[in-house]
């Protein structure tokens, strides 16, 4: 394999990060934690084809995403086609409230569908475009766009039910 003292270090600068994408991705504290050591695994074991055309933590993070959408595909994850007869949705006007905990968006987060949560998580949280999701994830750009789109309301719609529950 390789140095297991660089292998190590390794781990210790990137395991959190990538334990949090796993977990954003399939939302399950232990298959979040068997995506990790499988793609650390999977980076150590492919290192000799890290090529550096980005950064060591970028490649990282394609592995990790790869492999927890690999997963979600055999949980067969349903995405919603957008079909023809839909409107494009425009962009609401974002009223971001100062109030809002990071720990209640990542609870409104989890409770997104399966499909809602990965295009949301890798649109907005991994830096993806709807061209590279669809690909990924074998769906079309609109498609992408739609449960992006869909996502971004359920998610304020939670957002917005927990403060009243939590001032009421």
């Amino acid at each position: 394999m390789g140095n297991r003292a660089a292998q190590f270090e390794l781990y210790k600068l990137y395991s959190r990060a990538m334990y949090n994408v796993c977990l954003r991705m399939v939302k399950n504290d232990m298959d979040a934690e068997d995506l990790l050591q499988n793609s650390f695994i999977d980076v150590f074991t492919k290192l000799h084809t890290f090529r550096y055309k980005s950064s060591i933590g970028a490649w990282i993070k394609r592995i990790v995403v790869n492999n927890c959408i690999n997963f979600l595909k055999r949980r067969k994850v349903y995405f919603e086609e957008l079909q023809d007869h839909h409107r494009e949705l425009g962009e609401e006007k974002s009223n971001s409230d100062p109030n809002l905990s990071t720990k209640s968006v990542n609870r409104a987060l989890m409770l997104l569908p399966d499909g809602y949560r990965v295009v949301f998580s890798l649109y907005m949280l991994e830096g993806y475009d709807h061209k590279e999701i669809a690909h990924i994830l074998n769906i079309t750009e609109a498609t992408s766009k739609s449960q992006y789109s869909r996502a971004k309301r359920k998610l304020r719609d939670l957002l917005r039910s927990e403060q009243l529950i939590t001032l009421g």
